[in-house]
């Protein structure tokens, strides 16, 4: 049967980044949903005082509506998802950058539901919990200031992360054009800045949603490495592949690669839509688990 591809989002990000993968999986006769977490796509809050001209004392106090969306809200709206695609035939979940979190949490509570999980350049943690990955070796090159040279509000006051994607701060946008497309035109990288969301939610999970060998390790696995990733560095994407495979050493990851930064294959989706393609005729996705 044909699978259904379901594409995760990252941070501050929505279905709406993914249309182009999408249109490229349709044309290669494949079936996608993209989906927005709790808090994203059109349930965001865009306020009166993020648009032109702006006003930043307004913006750094003004509620939300992803406050108070945790890691536990995301999974469960997934779920949700996943059994009615699942009524259809197998299921592929794909997962980018933060969106990770989620579909890790989901295949520990959910493993009947996934038939493949793929990570492309995405958060899969084992051995420690996310924000300590931070403070690893593999993650020193990795601007982790970038975003609050827009921060906008205090997020233990707001109960959220707020960026102004919309500044006009030089250095801040030089910043996030370094971090995540680099490798894209000025007009590509400001495009793509605009399908951001300004707020996103500040519960990661705790080491209980990193990945169990019980449930996790039994869905068949893809990491996708992004070769010129800043926000995730490369060597930060094969400690995880090393850690899942040593957690699962008889379910190992099946390696991809793609050049380009963190976000070029959604940019330039085509030879990603190709490498996913080639995931739906693997030989263990049709096999159902009870």
């Amino acid at each position: 049967m044909q699978p259904t591809f379901v594409l995760v989002h990252g941070a501050f990000a929505n279905s709406f980044s993914f249309a182009p993968l999408q249109a490229e999986l349709g044309l290669l006769g494949h079936r996608s949903v993209a989906v927005d977490l709790p808090g994203h796509g059109f349930g965001a809050t865009y306020t009166r005082a993020y648009q032109a001209p702006q006003d930043l004392e307004g913006l750094a106090t003004a509620p939300g509506s992803i406050k108070g969306v945790t890691l536990a809200d995301n999974v469960a709206h997934l779920v949700g998802i996943l059994e009615r695609a699942k009524e259809n035939g197998p299921v592929i979940l794909v997962a980018h950058s933060r969106g990770g979190f989620t579909a890790t949490a989901t295949a520990n509570a959910r493993p009947d539901l996934i038939d493949r999980i793929v990570y492309v350049a995405a958060w899969c943690p084992v051995d420690l919990d996310v924000n300590d990955y931070y403070a690893e070796p593999e993650m020193a090159t990795v601007d982790a200031a970038s975003l609050g040279l827009a921060m906008a509000g205090n997020p233990a006051e707001l109960g959220l992360l707020r960026v102004n994607f919309r500044t006009a701060d030089r250095d801040a946008l030089a910043a996030f054009k370094a971090a995540f497309l680099a490798d894209g035109t000025e007009e590509e990288f400001l495009a793509f800045l605009n399908t951001f969301q300004p707020d996103e939610n500040l519960d990661v999970g705790t080491s209980a949603d990193r990945a169990q060998a019980a449930t996790w390790g039994t869905v068949p696995k893809t990491f996708v490495r992004l070769t010129d990733d800043a926000s995730m560095p490369l060597a930060m994407q094969d400690r995880l592949i090393r850690e899942g495979d040593a957690l699962t050493p008889d379910n190992p990851y099946d390696v991809r690669t793609l050049g380009g930064s963190h976000l070029k294959w959604l940019v330039d989706p085509a030879p990603a839509a190709r490498v996913l393609g080639e995931l739906a005729t693997l030989p263990t996705l049709p096999t159902a688990r009870d």
